[in-house]
C-alpha cells in the first residue's frame, strides 16, 4: 500500500487529461505515491486515452456521473492509502509540489487536512479564484479566499507565503488523511458539486481537526472548466448549497437571526441580476431558495449529529463580521486590510 494517493475525477474530459496529467505523473509518482483516475462515466474517448496512454495508471470506472461529491466519495472507498489529494483534472502541478502538504501532514497529526497555494493558470502571477492561499467564510455564509476577496483577486508577491489554520480547503487541491474524510462522513452526495469541500472542512473545524494551507507548495489551476463563474447552474448550486451547509453546521445560538440576514442579503443579489438583466441568474437564485426550504426537513438528522459531534462551539477562524459590507461599505477588499481592522474568534473565545 502507498502512503499517499492522487485521485482525478474525471468527466468528459479528455482535453484536460492530455494537457495537465503529464505534469501530475510526471510530478507526483513514485514509490509512495501513486496517480489514479476516477472517470464519472464519460461520453467522450477520455477512458479510452487513459487506457493507451496511460495504460499503468489505476482507473476508477464508475457506473454513472456522480458529480464531484459522491464520485469522490466512490473513487476514495476504494483507497487505502494514509493520505488521499483531490485533484481537479485542470490542475497544472510544479516539481516538488507534493512533499510539503505530505511533510506538514506527517509532522502535524493534529491537521486533517491541507491545500497548496493555488495560483491562476492563465494568469500565473496571480493567486487562484476559488483557492488561492486558503479558504475562510463569515458569519453568514459567504466564503472568501486569503488572496480573493470576492471579485478582487490579488498578485501573488509572497504576502501569503505563512502556513495559517483556515475554515476551508479548496476543493481543486485537498490533500487529507482518508482516516478524517471517512470519520467527518466524506462529501455530501445530495450537493452534487459546489460547496461540498467547505460543509467538509466546517464538519472538520467543529469537531476539533483543523486546515492548513501550505504555501510551500505551488500548483496552477485553470477554474471553470465544468460550469464558468456566471453559469445559473453553477449559481443555483452555490446558493441553495451554501444555504444547506448553513443549516446543517450553525450552532443553534445565532441560528435564525443568521438566516433572516442571510435572507436579506440574497434577496438584494437576486435583485441586482435582475436589475442587470440576467434573468436566469436571478431565477436560480429564487429556485435555489425554493429547493433548500424542500431538502431543509430531510437534513434534520445530518445536522442533529453535526451538533452532537461539535466539540468547538466557535470556530476560530471563521470571520465574525460581514465580508459583504467589509467589501462594499468599507473598501476592504484584501486579505491584509480586512484583517487590520476586523477579526476572528480568539482560542479563548472559542472554548467559552
Amino acid at each position: 500500500m502507498v502512503k499517499t494517493s492522487v485521485v482525478i475525477l474525471n468527466w468528459n474530459g479528455k482535453r484536460l487529461l492530455e494537457q495537465f496529467l503529464p505534469s501530475v505523473v510526471e510530478h507526483s509518482l513514485s514509490d509512495e505515491c501513486r496517480v489514479v483516475v476516477a472517470d464519472n462515466d464519460s461520453s467522450d474517448e477520455s477512458v479510452a486515452f487513459l487506457k493507451t496512454i496511460y495504460p499503468n495508471l489505476p482507473l476508477i470506472i464508475l457506473d454513472k456521473n456522480y458529480g464531484f461529491a459522491d464520485g469522490y466519495n466512490k473513487a476514495l472507498q476504494q483507497e487505502e492509502s494514509e493520505y488521499v489529494i483531490l485533484l481537479n483534472s485542470d490542475v497544472e502541478t510544479t516539481p516538488g509540489w507534493l512533499q510539503p502538504l505530505i511533510s506538514f501532514m506527517d509532522s502535524h497529526p493534529e491537521v486533517a487536512a491541507v491545500q497548496p497555494k493555488i495560483r491562476s493558470y492563465r494568469e500565473k502571477n496571480r493567486f487562484e479564484y476559488a483557492g488561492a492561499a486558503g479558504g475562510f467564510i463569515d458569519r453568514y455564509g459567504y466564503p472568501f479566499c486569503r488572496g480573493r476577496i470576492l471579485e478582487v483577486v490579488e498578485e501573488d508577491k509572497g504576502q501569503y507565503d505563512t502556513p495559517i489554520p483556515l475554515f476551508w480547503a479548496t476543493g481543486a487541491c485537498l490533500c487529507i488523511r482518508k482516516k478524517d474524510f471517512t470519520e467527518a462522513g466524506g462529501l455530501d452526495a445530495r450537493f452534487f458539486a459546489h460547496m461540498e469541500e467547505i460543509d467538509l472542512c466546517w464538519r472538520l473545524n467543529a469537531r476539533g481537526r483543523k486546515v492548513m494551507c501550505v504555501p510551500a507548495s505551488v500548483v496552477y489551476h485553470v477554474g471553470g472548466a465544468s460550469l464558468s463563474k456566471d453559469n445559473p447552474r453553477k449559481v443555483y448550486l452555490n446558493f441553495r448549497n451554501n444555504l444547506l451547509m448553513l443549516h446543517k453546521n450553525l450552532p443553534q445560538s445565532g441560528y435564525h437571526s443568521t438566516f433572516m440576514i442571510r435572507y436579506f442579503f440574497d434577496l438584494l443579489a437576486c435583485l441586482h441580476l435582475l436589475l442587470r438583466g440576467d434573468f436566469k441568474s436571478a431565477h436560480a437564485v429564487i429556485k435555489a431558495h425554493t429547493d433548500f426550504l424542500k431538502m431543509r426537513s430531510s437534513y434534520h438528522p445530518l445536522r442533529l449529529e453535526n451538533l452532537r459531534k461539535t466539540s468547538v462551539k466557535h470556530i476560530p477562524v471563521q470571520y465574525r463580521k460581514s465580508i459583504l459590507l467589509s467589501y462594499y461599505l468599507r473598501g476592504k477588499k484584501t486579505y491584509d486590510s480586512i484583517f487590520r481592522t476586523g477579526r476572528m474568534l480568539t482560542q479563548s473565545e472559542s472554548s467559552e
